[in-house]
């Protein structure tokens, strides 16, 4: 049998990182048995629908490199992939349950369905339907019809006894059916529910595993009662945890939490987000934490997901990234860099090339890149407390010593180079008789103006030329000697 797996979003608005989730385990569970990954755009809640969020849904699936085998784009033989294009098959499949008797018509207003509730006797917010239309004769339900009041078209569940499903994660799970209410297969305005639509198209589509939050697992009777009143063999269900901001909240774009877009605009690189979110539920046989999309196709099993909801750690992601980053061949990480670089150095005398090598290794987020490296183009206003460094066993008398000696040797270089640069400084050390940290951090702290840099003293002058070397050490001398 050929594994299929759907990924069905709503187009209405941003993809959340459980949504991302969910396509990439359904990816991995079909690619990984060599089966067909679907796409399937469920825009039934017409009211919820926003205008260019099927865009993203395409762009994110392209991004990640969760390429579909069928889909709305490229056709495939179950087609249409768009829910409301398929508006004609769901209502002749609700009216072959009303044949059935497992469907009926129900004529309720909604005055009335609002009465249940406030006249429930738990005082419930919700009321079970009480099944006033399923006792409608032939003849009524056919002059209701004929008089065009609306209607929707209500499953027929059964009160006695139980349902029990399997689940890969969660195991058997078993309700009383009296608990179940007759839930709404079709609406009034002719559009099928979400639940109705899902089961009639995961069957003719040939869909083998659903793949879906935990959050479902209470609608999944319901699913399981449709798909026998058909006669239709059942999907293989995967329910996965939440995936939680904390101990007690669900990640929720409402309350600030960042969604893929967010992630890969605040300089996450999309191969390290895929690669955490892959991890979030999921436990490779081995510690193995970096999987590339193909290692993961390789790696994955349905045995790994775990049924503990996972927690999004951003500093576990920007981890990961900083290692991604880290590993990548130094012109991929020049060409993701160069325009970050730009925006920031004006000075096109300068090589970005360089100062890209010394980014890499330091970098978490490639929005790090701006803050790490403005100094290059322009000196910022600093205090002289930072050539200060208990470490460095450095003072501001230490700190102007150190610059006065090293001006005089650096103006004499002629081959203004990173190794002469350092061969240089280094023998001044050696003469001096002084730590190394009591040149090269006033050196380094002269030339960056920042508590921190990217490079050390050596590496930052070649990369700002001679001149602007001198220039910035006489500025740093001139400071120390103000406070004098």
């Amino acid at each position: 049998m050929e594994i299929r797996t759907r990924f069905a979003p709503s187009p209405t608005g941003y993809m959340h990182i459980g949504n991302l989730r969910t396509a990439l385990y359904e990816y991995l569970i079909a690619k990984s048995q060599n089966g067909k990954f679907i796409l399937r755009i469920e825009d039934t809640d017409q009211e919820r629908l926003v205008d260019g969020a099927t865009d993203v849904i395409y762009n994110t699936l392209k991004m990640t490199g969760l390429k579909h085998d069928e889909g709305p784009d490229i056709g495939g033989e179950y087609g249409p992939y768009i829910q409301s294009e398929r508006m004609g098959l769901y209502m002749d499949y609700a009216k072959e349950l009303i044949k059935k008797g497992q469907a009926y018509y129900c004529f309720c207003s909604k005055e009335r369905l609002s009465s249940l509730k406030s006249s429930n006797e738990k005082g419930d917010a919700f009321a079970k339907y009480d099944r006033h239309c399923l006792g409608l004769s032939a003849e009524q339900i056919q002059q209701n019809l004929d008089a065009g009041i609306p209607f929707v078209i209500r499953q027929k569940m059964p009160t006695e006894g139980t349902t029990t499903f399997h689940d890969v994660v969660y195991g058997d799970i078993t309700v009383e059916n009296e608990e179940l209410d007759d839930q709404i297969l079709m609406k009034a305005d002719g559009y099928p529910t979400y639940n109705f639509a899902n089961v009639v198209d995961d069957h003719l589509m040939k869909i083998t595993h659903v793949v879906r939050g935990s959050e479902y697992l209470s609608s999944t009777p319901k699913y399981n009662l449709l798909y026998e009143a058909f006669g239709w063999e059942a999907p293989v269900y995967v329910h996965l945890p939440a995936v939680m901001r904390d101990a007690h909240n669900k990640l929720s774009k409402r309350h600030g939490d960042k969604s893929f877009e967010d992630l890969v605009k605040e300089g996450y690189l999309v191969e390290a987000i895929v690669n955490y979110i892959a991890l979030l539920g999921w436990s490779p046989s081995d510690n193995t934490e970096i999987f590339s999309l193909s290692e993961l196709e390789k790696a994955f099993t349905i045995e790994g997901l775990s049924k503990s909801p996972s927690i999004f750690d951003i500093k576990k992601l920007t981890w990961l990234n900083g290692e991604y980053i880290k590993n990548m061949k130094p012109d991929d990480f020049y060409i993701l860099a160069e325009n970050r670089l730009k925006e920031v150095i004006k000075n096109t005398a300068l090589d970005l090339k360089k100062i890209a090598l010394l980014l890499q290794k330091r970098l978490e987020t490639l929005n790090d890149i701006p803050r790490l490296v403005d100094f290059f183009d322009n000196l910022p206003e600093y205090s002289t407390e930072l050539y200060i460094h208990k470490k460095m066993k450095t003072t501001k008398e230490i700190a102007l010593s150190s610059l006065k000696e090293a001006l005089p040797v650096l103006e004499n270089l002629s081959d203004w180079t990173e190794n002469a640069i350092h061969d240089t400084l280094m023998d001044l050390v050696q003469k001096l008789g002084i730590k190394n940290g009591q040149l090269l951090w006033p050196v380094r702290t002269a030339l960056s103006g920042e508590p921190t840099s990217p490079g050390g003293a050596m590496e930052l002058a070649d990369i700002l030329g001679k001149q602007e070397s001198l220039n910035r050490i006489q500025i740093g001398i001139s400071k120390l000697e103000n406070e004098n």
